[in-house]
C-alpha cells in the first residue's frame, strides 16, 4: 500500500507540471479582450502575449532536453519551474505599477516561456524514464489529461482572478508553481544512471542516426502534434473573440463556455492513454480516427454561427484532439532511450509551442478574411495529417517490445542508440 501510494504522489508530481505549463497561455485567452482596452493595444499585440511565451519556449526547449540527458531531468524541471513563476510576478508588476507596461509583460512573457521550455517535454521524458509497458502509455495518457485539465480549468481561473483586476492572472502563476515545484522535489526520485552521458559529438551521432533512419514518421507525428494545438488554441481564440463581440459574454460564463470544449479533449485524453497499451496499431488508429472527427467538426462549422450548436460541433474535434495526442505522446517517448529521450521529447514540444504561438494570429488574420475560409483552410489541413499519418507513420510492433524493461532499450528495436 505504501508502495501505491508512493507512486501515485510521483504520478501526481509529474501531472502537475504540464498543468502549470498548459495554464502559461489558457489563463490568458479569456482577458485579452480586456487587455487591449487596458493598454490601448490591438488585438494582434494582445495576441502576441500568447506568441511570445510559445516562440521563447520553442527555442529554449531542445537546448534544455540536451541539458536532462546530459544531467538529470529534475536539475532542468526545477529551476524552469522556478523561472516561470518569476517571469509572471514581473509581468504582473508591470501590469500593477508600471506607466507603459506592455514591454515589461512581453519580457516577463519571453522568461515564462523559457521556463515552459524545462516543464512538459522533460515530464514526458521523466515518466518514460520511471514507468515502462502499458503503465508508460497510461501514465502519458495522465500527463496529456492533466495538460487537458488545465487547459479546462485555465480559462475559469483566469476569468476567476480578472474579476479581481483585469492583469489578476499573472499574479496567479507564481501560487500555481510553487505547489508543483513542492511535489516534484520532494516526491519524485530519479534513478541513478547506469553510466555518465555520453560527450555531445556522440550524443548528436546517436540523434543523427534515430532521425536518419525514422525521420520520415517521426517528422509526421510532430507535425501532427503541432496541429493539434495549432487548431486548439486558434479555435479558442476566435471562439473567446466572437463571445464578447458578439455575445457580450465575459467574466466567469466566458471562461466556463470556453472550457466545454477542452473537457471532452481531456477526457477523451484520460480514456485513450488507459487504453492503448503498447499497441502501435491501435495508436496509429486512433491518429486516423482522431483527425478525421477534427476534419468532419472543422468543415460542418461553417454552417453553424448560433452558439450552441456551434460548440456542439466544436466538440467533436477535441474529441479527436483527445484521441491523437495521447498516442504521440506514447509513440514518441517509446521510440529512444533514457540517453536521447530529453532531447526526442523536448523537440516534440518545441513544435507544439509552435502550433500554439502561430493559432491565435494566424487565426486573427484569418477571421479578418474569411470565416469560411477559415474553417474550411483548417480542415484541409487536419485532413492532410491524417493522410500524412496513414502513410507515414509506422505501426508495426517489434517482437518482444512489450517485455523489455530497461531504460537503453527502445520501444522500436530498430531505433536502438548505442552510445559507447
Amino acid at each position: 500500500m505504501a508502495e501505491k501510494t508512493k507512486k501515485g504522489l510521483v504520478i501526481l508530481a509529474i501531472g502537475s507540471i504540464p498543468l502549470i505549463m498548459t495554464l502559461g497561455n489558457s489563463m490568458l485567452i479569456p482577458i485579452l479582450p480586456r487587455m487591449e482596452s487596458e493598454l490601448g493595444i490591438t488585438a494582434f499585440k494582445a495576441s502576441l502575449t500568447i506568441t511570445i511565451f510559445s516562440i521563447t519556449a520553442a527555442i529554449a526547449i531542445p537546448i534544455l532536453g540536451y541539458l536532462s540527458d546530459r544531467f538529470s531531468r529534475k536539475a532542468i524541471i526545477i529551476p524552469a519551474l522556478s523561472m516561470y513563476g518569476i517571469g509572471g510576478l514581473l509581468a504582473g508588476i508591470a501590469a500593477a505599477w508600471f506607466n507603459n507596461p506592455f514591454l515589461w509583460i512581453m519580457v516577463g512573457r519571453a522568461l515564462q516561456g523559457i521556463g515552459a521550455a524545462g516543464t512538459a517535454p522533460i515530464a514526458m521524458a521523466l515518466t518514460g524514464d520511471l514507468f515502462k509497458g502499458g503503465e508508460q502509455s497510461k501514465v502519458l495518457g495522465l500527463v496529456e489529461a492533466s495538460n487537458g485539465f488545465g487547459k479546462v480549468l485555465s480559462p475559469i481561473v483566469g476569468s476567476l482572478l480578472a474579476l479581481l483586476v483585469w492583469y489578476g492572472p499573472f499574479w496567479g502563476f507564481p501560487i500555481f508553481v510553487l505547489i508543483s515545484l513542492l511535489l516534484t522535489a520532494f516526491f519524485v526520485k530519479e534513478k541513478k544512471k547506469k553510466k555518465e552521458a555520453p560527450p555531445f559529438g556522440t550524443y548528436a551521432k546517436g540523434l543523427f542516426s534515430v532521425f536518419k533512419s525514422e525521420g520520415r514518421w517521426l517528422f509526421t507525428a510532430y507535425l501532427a502534434g503541432a496541429t493539434c494545438l495549432f487548431t486548439l488554441f486558434g479555435i479558442l481564440f476566435y471562439l473567446s473573440d466572437v463571445l464578447e463581440t458578439k455575445y457580450e459574454i465575459d467574466g466567469v460564463l466566458k471562461g466556463a463556455i470556453l472550457a466545454i470544449p477542452l473537457l471532452f479533449m481531456m477526457s477523451t485524453s484520460y480514456i485513450t492513454g488507459s487504453k492503448i497499451g503498447k499497441d502501435l496499431k491501435r495508436m496509429k488508429k486512433l491518429i486516423i480516427l482522431g483527425f478525421s472527427f477534427m476534419t468532419i467538426s472543422f468543415a460542418t462549422l461553417v454552417f453553424f454561427t448560433t452558439l450552441t450548436p456551434f460548440i456542439s460541433i466544436l466538440v467533436i474535434s477535441s474529441i479527436g484532439t483527445g484521441l491523437v495526442l495521447p498516442c504521440l505522446n506514447s509513440l514518441i517517448t517509446g521510440s529512444v532511450g533514457q540517453n536521447i529521450r530529453g532531447f526526442v521529447t523536448s523537440l516534440y514540444g518545441s513544435v507544439r509551442f509552435l502550433g500554439v504561438a502561430a493559432g491565435p494570429p494566424i487565426f486573427e488574420t484569418l477571421m479578418n478574411w474569411s470565416r469560411t475560409g477559415m474553417f474550411l483552410s483548417t480542415a484541409g489541413l487536419t485532413l492532410l495529417l491524417g493522410i500524412l499519418s496513414l502513410l507515414l507513420i509506422h505501426a508495426k510492433n517489434p517482437k518482444g517490445a512489450e517485455k523489455k524493461d530497461d531504460n537503453e532499450n527502445t520501444l522500436f528495436k530498430r531505433l536502438q542508440v548505442t552510445t559507447e
